[in-house]
Order: C-alpha cells, then sequence, then structure tokens
C-alpha cells in the first residue's frame, strides 16, 4: 500500500482547512442574506446552466449532489419565499424547469459578489497544494 509522505499529507490539510473555511464563509454570506447555504447554491445553479437561465430538477440534483426528492422539497421552500418559480418545460411535459424570481436574482447577487475576492484566495490555495506544488 502507497503511503502519502509529510509534505503530501501536510498540502491535503492545508487544502481540507481552506476549503472548509470557504464554505464557512459562502454559509455565513448566504445567511446575512437570509438565505440558507443549500437555497443560495440552488439559486446559484439556475443560473449555473450553460446557454439558459434555468435549470431542471435533475441539473440541480447533480450539481447539488443530492435525491431529486429532496431537491424538489428544496424549491418548494424556496418558491414559498419566492426565490424561484416552476415552469413546465414547453416541449417536455417531464421537465420541470426552475426559474429566478426578481427577489431570487437579487439575493443571488448580493451573495455571489461577496464570494468574487474568497475565490480568488481559494484558486491560489489550490494551485499551492497541487502535487506539482510540492514539487517546486
Amino acid at each position: 500500500m502507497k503511503k502519502l509522505d509529510k509534505p503530501q499529507l501536510e498540502r491535503l490539510s492545508q487544502f481540507r482547512y481552506q476549503l472548509r473555511r470557504f464554505l464557512r464563509f459562502s454559509e455565513d454570506a448566504a445567511l446575512e442574506a437570509g438565505l440558507t447555504l443549500l437555497q443560495y447554491q440552488l439559486l446559484l445553479h439556475t443560473q449555473g446552466i450553460e446557454g439558459r437561465n434555468w435549470a431542471s430538477i435533475g441539473e440541480l440534483a447533480e450539481r447539488l449532489q443530492a435525491k431529486p426528492h429532496g431537491v424538489v422539497a428544496l424549491v418548494t421552500r424556496c418558491e414559498a419565499a419566492g426565490l424561484v418559480s416552476r415552469k413546465g418545460h414547453a416541449n417536455d411535459g417531464r421537465i420541470v424547469e426552475v426559474h429566478l424570481t426578481p427577489l431570487g436574482s437579487q439575493a443571488l447577487q448580493q451573495v455571489a459578489l461577496r464570494h468574487e475576492s474568497e475565490l480568488g484566495n481559494l484558486a491560489r490555495i489550490l494551485v499551492q497544494a497541487s502535487p506539482a506544488a510540492g514539487e517546486r
């Protein structure tokens, strides 16, 4: 069995630490905007599908790494909060489109803007934590 050496374990530890710090930052930013972290992620992922401004329940489940029925419950809560709306797909009745409302768009922008500098910090840490960085 292969073993990781001390510098590799240090890089892995640093990566996990910085990732956890980013996730805590993200959670705090969402809470300050009146959202849960999952609500923020759902809003973000509705806009993350290339070429359109909505996402299906299945796409959201994949991006959230959650079960579709759990995503339906989350969408229902977000819909009740006025953050998203559901719409049937024009060509495929099996697909439910999840769209942002103006309130959801405003909340998404508020939280996402706070992430810009933190993403840059995390990107630098990821580069430093890469195996190639340990060879420098």
